[in-house]
C-alpha cells in the first residue's frame, strides 16, 4: 500500500514537472492578452478624448458665436431704421484689401452705399449689390473714410482706414485740438453716407511732436471687425451712395 502511494505521488510530482512549462506558458500568454487588452483600452479612450475635445471645441465656438449674434440682435433694438440680416460667407483674398462678401444682395433690399453694422458699432457700407449677394468695404480699408465726430465735444473730423484691421487714422487736426484718449468717435450725420450717431472708434493715442502743427489720432473700431460671421445692413439708401471711398 505504501509503495502505492508513493507511485502516486512520484506520477503526481512528474505531472507536476510536464505541465509546469505550460502553465507558465499560459500566464505568459494572459499576460500578454491583457496588455494587449489594455493597449487597445488606452488607444479607444484616446480616441474618445480627441472626439470629446473636438466637441468641446466646436461647442465652445457655438456658445462664443450665439453669444455675438445675441448682442447683435439687442443692438438692433435700438436701431429706428429698417435692418436686413446678413451673413459673412468669405473675405477678400487680397490682405491689403478690408473687403467681405455678404449674402444677401438687392433681392433682399441691399444697395450699394447702406451702412453695415455690427454688435458695438459701424463696421461698413455695401460698395457693390448684386441680385443675391453683396461686397462690404470695412471701415479700416485704406480706400475708405467716413465723416465722424468726438462724442464728447461735438468736433467733427474725417475717419480713414489704415490698412490695419484694428486701427482708424484721423489726420489734419490741431495740435490745440481738444480730443483725448477713449473718447468715442460716432457717425456725424454729414454727406448723407450714414446716419448720424452710430459708434465708430474709441481714440487709442493722440500723437503730437514737438513743433508740429497737427495731431495724428489713433482709434480702434467699437466693432471687431474680424470677428463674427453675422451683420445688419441699414435698408436705407444715403443721398449720397458713392461718397464711401477715396
Amino acid at each position: 500500500m505504501a509503495l502505492q502511494r508513493g507511485a502516486v505521488d512520484a506520477a503526481a510530482f512528474a505531472s507536476d514537472i510536464v505541465l509546469a512549462p505550460l502553465d507558465a506558458w499560459d500566464r505568459l500568454a494572459a499576460s500578454f492578452r491583457s496588455r494587449s487588452a489594455l493597449q487597445d483600452d488606452l488607444l479607444r479612450l484616446q480616441q474618445e478624448n480627441r472626439v470629446l475635445k473636438g466637441q468641446s471645441q466646436r461647442l465652445a465656438s457655438l456658445l462664443a458665436e450665439n453669444a455675438r449674434y445675441k448682442a447683435l440682435l439687442n443692438s438692433a433694438r435700438e436701431i429706428e431704421d429698417e435692418l436686413i440680416a446678413a451673413q459673412i460667407t468669405s473675405l477678400s483674398p487680397d490682405p491689403a484689401r478690408h473687403v467681405v462678401m455678404l449674402n444677401k444682395g438687392a433681392a433682399d433690399g441691399v444697395q450699394a452705399g447702406q451702412p453695415v453694422l455690427g454688435a458695438e458699432g459701424l463696421i461698413g457700407q455695401i460698395s457693390l449689390a448684386g441680385e443675391y449677394n453683396s461686397r462690404a468695404v470695412l471701415i479700416t480699408d485704406s480706400a475708405h473714410a467716413l465723416p465722424v465726430q468726438i462724442n464728447r465735444s461735438g468736433l467733427r473730423a474725417i475717419a480713414e482706414g489704415s490698412g490695419t484691421i484694428d486701427r482708424l487714422v484721423i489726420r489734419h487736426l490741431a495740435a490745440t485740438t481738444d480730443i483725448r484718449v477713449g473718447d468715442l468717435l460716432v457717425t456725424s450725420g454729414l454727406g448723407g453716407r450714414f446716419p448720424h450717431g452710430y459708434p465708430v472708434a474709441r481714440v487709442t493715442d493722440v500723437d503730437i511732436s514737438p513743433g508740429d502743427a497737427f495731431a495724428v489720432v489713433s482709434a480702434a473700431p467699437s466693432s471687431a471687425l474680424d470677428r463674427g460671421r453675422h451683420v445688419l445692413v441699414v435698408e436705407r439708401a444715403p443721398e449720397l451712395t458713392t461718397a464711401g471711398a477715396r
